[in-house]
């Protein structure tokens, strides 16, 4: 298993009348994760897709336990719990600055190879960076 924590700080304008970070902006901040998870192992989606392959979300599930507000440092903890073949499965927690759990999602992403845009297998580099975590 494989787990990254990055932190982000819920600004002004992702915050609605009542202060709470509006519900649309958590997809946002488990991209974040993903991209700083990825980051961690020496990966970028840039070079990713520099090298002919995009990640789509094909899935996205998100629970609200509690609400993110204005001007807090919101922990994103991003949890792989098995190998990805095609296919490539991110389950998030966010944690406010009391380290109260205050929401869950799951993102289910493909590998696509942009010529043929057809699924494919992840890059060899990233998978190799993976392996020790699945060991």
């Amino acid at each position: 298993m494989f787990e990254h924590t990055t932190k982000v700080r819920v600004r002004y304008g992702e915050t609605d009348q009542m202060g709470y970070m509006y519900y649309g902006n958590y997809a946002e901040f488990y991209e974040v994760g993903r991209v700083e998870m990825l980051r961690s192992l020496g990966m970028t989606y840039s070079g990713m897709e520099a090298s002919g392959i995009m990640m789509p979300v094909l899935e996205m599930h998100c629970k609200y336990l509690k609400p993110a507000l204005y001007d807090e440092e919101i922990s994103i903890k991003v949890i792989m719990a098995k190998m990805p073949g095609v296919k490539i499965h991110f389950k998030y927690e966010l944690y406010n600055p009391n380290k109260e759990l205050i929401n869950i999602g799951e993102t289910l992403l493909a590998f696509i190879n942009m010529k043929t845009n057809r699924p494919c297998l992840p890059p060899q580099d990233f998978i190799d960076g993976l392996k020790p975590f699945f060991q």
